[in-house]
């Protein structure tokens, strides 16, 4: 099980020096798509800045749940300020804890690419359970391409994910097949850095 506890700390800074406000402004892409009054389901949110994101487009009138297996990411979660939306914390992996649904939106913020493809179909199928139909699942993630120094920085954040934080997977796992697997389409679709992140908006048949 990975554990992003080690880096919790210095995580954002760290993404902030590598990428600038790309990581972000992919998220923000995503963001934009909440409906008011939605039943929210976020899944490896990390610190939480996403929450100040989204309350400031719906300070009141949203239900989150929000959940990290890291305790200190958690910790740094519970200090944003999320209006007067209603913010469930749960430390835990989404396969151990019990939630009650359907929530009308799903958001996975580069949460995928820690994983290998045969466990991304066990956490797909978990996370999936859990989204109403016509649910929109807010997907962003890094994307393969052929670009050398993209290639390269991949690898070695996999190492440095892998030595730091543990996690199992070596390579990007093939997302895509899970969404298609499973009948979802897309509504919406944007790439930054010439395709290296990308944000989609899925809406589940």
């Amino acid at each position: 099980m990975s554990n992003y506890n080690t880096i919790a700390w210095f995580y954002d800074r760290l993404a902030s020096f590598i990428f600038g406000k790309t990581l972000i402004n992919t998220q923000l892409f995503l963001v934009n798509a909440i409906p008011p009054a939605s039943r929210i389901l976020i899944v490896g949110g990390g610190t939480g800045w996403i929450l100040e994101e989204i309350a400031a487009l719906h300070p009141v009138g949203l239900s989150v749940t929000y959940i990290d297996s890291s305790s200190k990411m958690i910790a740094l979660a519970k200090k944003r300020k999320c209006g007067a939306n209603q913010v469930t914390f749960i430390t835990g992996t989404i396969e151990a804890v019990k939630l009650t649904g359907p929530f009308d939106i799903i958001l996975t913020p580069f949460l995928f690419d820690n994983f290998t493809n045969k466990t991304l179909q066990k956490i797909f199928a978990g996370i999936n359970a859990h989204l109403k139909p016509k649910g929109l699942w807010l997907y962003c993630d890094f994307h393969n391409t052929e670009v050398f120094w993209q290639k390269f920085l991949l690898k070695i954040m996999y190492l440095f994910f892998r030595l730091f934080c543990g996690i199992e997977a070596t390579r990007l796992p093939d997302a895509d097949a899970c969404f298609a697997a499973n009948h979802f389409k897309i509504a919406k679709q944007k790439t930054f850095m010439n395709g290296f992140l990308r944000a989609c908006i899925y809406e589940k048949v």
